[in-house]
C-alpha cells in the first residue's frame, strides 16, 4: 500500500453501483483485531511526516511476498499511519535506529482480497481481487475518500499483484547500487531535483529511503523503471533532446526532471 498509497487506501465512492452486491469499500468489514495480524514492515513517510505499520492477515500472505507470488484469496492488507512526533522546529523525532517516533494514529487503511472481488470494474480500473476501505480509529467508513484514485494507483502494478508494499519484501527489481548517482532519492524526494544531459548519456538515480521507489517517465509514451528497494539503482538514457518530467510510480507526489540537450 502507499499515499495515492503505494498503498494508499484512498477512494470516492461516486462512480460505484449502489446495492448488496456492488463494488465498493462496503464490502470490507473494519478489522477490529488488525493488532493480531503480522506486522510484516515500517515505513518513514518525510513527505507528510507520518510513521506507518503494515499488516498482513496471515503469515501465508507474508510468505508470498517474500517469495515473489501472488497473495492467498482472502488475505487482509492493513495500513496504519500515525503522525511522526515532531520536534520544536517542526521536525520529525527520530529513535536511536534513526527512523521516526510514532505519535498519534490518524486511521485505518484496508485492502482486501476476495474471489468475486472486482468483478463489477472496467478492465482498465480493475486491481484483480482487491477492494479498498479507508476507517477511522474507531471504525468508521470513509465514504468520502478518494477510493477511484487508489486503484489508478494500484492499477500499474499487476506484476506486484497490485501491493505497492510487496516490494519491500520481495527484493524490488533493480540493480545494486555501483558508482555515484547522478540524482539520489532519499526522504521521498529526488535530488537534485533538475538535471541537465547530453544525449544519450545514461541517467542513474540510487535510492537511498527505506521505502521503494520506481522512477516513471510521464513524458511521451509513459515508461516505468524496476522497483528499487534501498541500495539499487535504475539507468536511463534518452536518445533525442527535451524535457523530460518523470515521477515515482509508487509514490506519484515525488517529482523530477530531466533536460537533454
Amino acid at each position: 500500500m502507499s499515499r495515492a498509497v503505494g498503498l494508499a487506501v484512498l477512494v470516492a465512492v461516486a462512480f460505484l453501483v449502489t446495492g448488496p452486491t456492488s463494488a465498493g469499500p462496503e464490502k470490507i468489514q473494519f478489522p477490529a483485531k488488525w493488532q493480531s495480524f503480522v506486522l510484516y514492515t515500517t515505513v518513514d513517510r518525510a513527505d507528510n511526516k507520518q510513521y506507518r505499520e503494515l499488516y498482513a492477515s496471515s503469515q501465508a500472505a507474508v510468505d508470498a511476498m517474500k517469495a515473489g507470488r501472488p497473495l492467498p484469496q482472502g488475505t487482509v492488507l492493513v495500513l496504519i499511519p500515525y503522525k511522526a512526533q515532531v520536534d520544536a522546529q517542526g521536525n520529525p523525532v527520530k529513535d536511536a535506529k534513526g527512523r521516526y517516533v510514532k505519535g498519534e494514529q490518524v486511521g485505518v487503511n484496508v485492502m482486501e482480497k476476495r474471489a468475486g472481488f472486482g468483478t463489477e470494474y472496467p478492465a482498465d480500473l480493475r486491481n484483480g481481487d482487491w477492494e479498498y476501505a479507508a476507517f477511522s480509529v474507531d471504525g468508521k467508513l470513509n465514504e468520502k475518500a478518494n477510493y477511484k484514485g487508489c486503484f489508478q494507483c494500484h492499477k500499474p502494478h499487476e506484476a506486484m499483484d497490485y501491493v505497492i508494499s510487496f516490494a519491500a519484501l520481495a527484493g524490488g527489481t533493480g540493480k545494486a547500487a555501483s558508482g555515484s548517482a547522478d540524482v539520489t532519492i532519499a526522504a521521498f524526494a529526488f535530488g537534485p531535483g533538475k538535471l541537465s544531459v547530453a544525449t544519450g548519456k545514461p541517467v542513474t538515480w540510487v535510492n537511498n529511503d527505506d521505502s521503494p521507489h520506481q522512477v516513471t517517465v510521464t513524458t511521451g509514451t509513459p515508461t516505468r523503471g524496476p522497483v528499487m528497494t534501498k541500495g539499487q539503482s535504475h539507468s536511463q538514457a534518452f536518445s533525442a533532446p527535451g524535457v523530460y518530467e518523470y515521477t515515482c510510480g509508487l509514490h506519484p507526489s515525488m517529482k523530477g526532471q530531466v533536460e537533454v540537450k
